[in-house]
């Protein structure tokens, strides 16, 4: 045991586990998965409400319990300051946190339209007319970051907690076939690429599938 917990919920179709797991990597901080019943309500209200606002993920760390995915990125990043979990630079750090909020509190349409299911992969996929203005905005988002900092993460060289936060929606926009531009696309290939990202998809194309499609309209 590493003293370090992070509880999450399906690895094929929890985004927020994901993140919560990326920004643990991120940190360097190694955790044991505890791994939430799919019959637990808790974590069927996170994989078919698609809210951010339960207990999963989950990092219970020195005596602290942290959950929500940016309270767990701020706490990981005053225990791990030298992680570089956020760029160095005051305005671009202010800039990671502003787009890093603005995915985990919006873009309610795309998360409808595209729910995260890693083991998906369509060649074409119909998209809701609502969708398009999340996507386009989230586009605008990385393209104004990669031309600033100039990549292959948004803020430079390095990920970010941003990419963390953003890493499921590069993955929805793969696995939905979703027509972006050549920067998106370069994008969410660099994403695709990361270690830490290739680990997790491995694993939820290997988890056992103990749940059949979720029942709900999307």
């Amino acid at each position: 045991m590493t003293g370090a917990v992070l509880t999450i919920s399906s690895k094929n179709y929890s985004s927020w586990s994901l993140r919560g797991w990326l920004l643990c990597k991120l940190a360097g901080l190694e955790v044991d998965e505890q791994v939430v019943s799919f019959d637990d309500p808790e974590n069927r209200a996170e994989l078919l409400l698609l809210s951010p606002s339960v207990l999963v993920p989950r990092l219970t760390h020195e005596d602290a319990s942290v959950w929500d995915t940016l309270a767990i990125a701020e706490y990981l990043n005053d225990c791990y300051p030298d992680a570089g979990m956020y760029p160095e630079d005051r305005i671009a750090r202010a800039h990671c946190r502003s787009i890093s909020g603005e995915i985990h509190s919006g873009f309610h349409h795309l998360r409808s339209a595209l729910p995260m299911n890693l083991r998906a992969q369509h060649d074409r996929f119909h998209i809701f007319t609502g969708a398009r203005p999340d996507i386009e905005r989230i586009e605008t988002i990385w393209a104004e970051c990669l031309e600033r900092y100039g990549g292959p993460y948004l803020f430079g060289a390095r990920p970010t907690v941003a990419d963390a936060m953003f890493a499921p929606v590069t993955r929805r926009f793969l696995s939905y076939a979703v027509e972006m531009k050549p920067s998106t696309a370069a994008y969410c290939a660099t994403i695709d690429d990361w270690a830490p990202m290739r680990e997790w998809v491995d694993a939820a194309r290997a988890e056992a599938e103990e749940m059949e499609e979720l029942d709900i309209e999307f």
